[in-house]
């Protein structure tokens, strides 16, 4: 799914998707093509938005809670050191998969502790990323990310299209998602 060779920690736009565990139904329903969270939608939503005050060489950018999934932009500004630093030969630095999975964890921390699940996955192992290139697909990701809740009949991502139960409980199989 990376790119080979790519230094994910090189300043820049980087649209990312990460997706539930088994595409479940966890964080709300969407309504007339308007997105409304859950409990745990909420949690989504507040740990991505914190995120900056861990990375200060973050910025969010555009960002979605979908019923399944979500979709955000985190521009890279400057690379320093995070909440865990990792030495490389030229120092500390973050890039995105230490963001992703910080992200995550977070997340997974709270939803978690609402449910009484300590432990229990909620995203699926890895996530989708893409280097933005310039201005012109930045533009573009920003309104697919923005009409994403309005899009959500014809999404494959939602399991009304492909005759999967949304409310079934979560499976440890999980499926790749966009």
């Amino acid at each position: 799914m990376r790119l080979p060779h790519y230094d994910y920690a090189t300043p820049g736009a980087y649209f990312v998707t990460v997706c539930v565990q088994e595409r479940a139904y966890l964080f709300g329903e969407i309504i007339d093509g308007e997105m409304r969270l859950n409990g745990f939608g909420g949690i989504v939503q507040a740990c991505w938005e914190e995120l900056p005050r861990h990375y200060r060489h973050i910025e969010m950018d555009a960002f979605v809670v979908m019923p399944n999934h979500v979709h955000g932009i985190i521009v890279l500004t400057d690379v320093g050191a995070g909440l865990k630093p990792a030495p490389t030969a030229c120092g500390a630095k973050h890039g995105l998969p230490e963001i992703v999975r910080a992200f995550k964890t977070f997340s997974s921390r709270g939803i978690n502790a609402e449910r009484a699940t300590p432990g229990y996955p909620v995203w699926q192992r890895s996530y989708y990323e893409r280097v933005i290139r310039n201005d012109r697909e930045l533009q573009a990701i920003r309104q697919y990310i923005a009409d994403n809740p309005l899009r959500w009949t014809l999404d494959r991502e939602n399991p009304a299209n492909n005759g999967d139960n949304p409310w079934r409980p979560l499976t440890p199989t999980p499926r790749p998602c966009g």
